[in-house]
């Protein structure tokens, strides 16, 4: 694998560029001399992986790596899927979002801005669906930080769909990974690898 150029990092529903993982990972590509790209992304799904799509449709075959936490990790496997060659890298990602997004059809608040608010339409649920990616075909450019701790999403399912590669399959932490800081250095020595 050639030398990491490149990082992509896709957030969560109601999430945002300004999560403590994703602040984290932004110093540390900073310090690296790194390319960061981590947009806040749209409700639509189709128009999420639009705008990622535009941004890296230019991007090399090599030395690029997709991060993705919950939703973005499901827009990660997606992407990964269009592009094998890239690193991937999972945190509590989501497995089945078009199921799990239905509840929350309506208006929403922003994790991090709670003052900002977006709809969430029904047909972003089909958007979820039609994206849909196929099984990893690189397990050794995956990696996946599942938490049994995750209070929202199944760490079995999480386990069963993405944990194909090197995986921490941890004890507990949460959805956030608010013990991200501990688990950091093993994610960006394989990010390096």
């Amino acid at each position: 694998m050639s030398a990491l150029r490149h990082i992509v990092y896709l957030h969560g529903f109601r999430s945002s560029p300004r999560s403590a993982k994703a602040q984290a990972m932004a110093s540390w590509a900073q310090a690296a001399g790194l390319d960061w790209y981590c947009p806040q992304l749209p409700p639509s799904p189709a128009a999420a992986m639009a705008l990622v799509h535009q941004r890296t449709e230019a991007w090399p075959d090599e030395g690029v790596a997709l991060l993705g936490s919950s939703l973005g990790g499901y827009y990660a496997a997606v992407l990964s899927a269009r592009r094998p060659a890239w690193r991937l890298a999972l945190l509590n990602p989501a497995v089945d979002p078009a199921r799990d997004l239905a509840a929350y059809i309506g208006e929403n608040r922003q994790w991090h801005a709670p003052e900002e608010s977006f709809y969430f339409r029904p047909e972003y649920v089909d958007e979820l669906r039609a994206l849909q990616p196929g099984a990893t075909t690189h397990p050794a450019r995956c990696f996946a930080l599942i938490a049994k701790g995750d209070e929202v999403l199944d760490w079995r399912e999480m386990l069963a769909r993405y944990g194909v590669g090197r995986t921490l399959l941890l004890a507990g932490s949460d959805h956030g990974l608010s013990d991200f800081a501990r688990w950091q250095p093993e994610l960006i020595r394989f990010l390096l690898t």
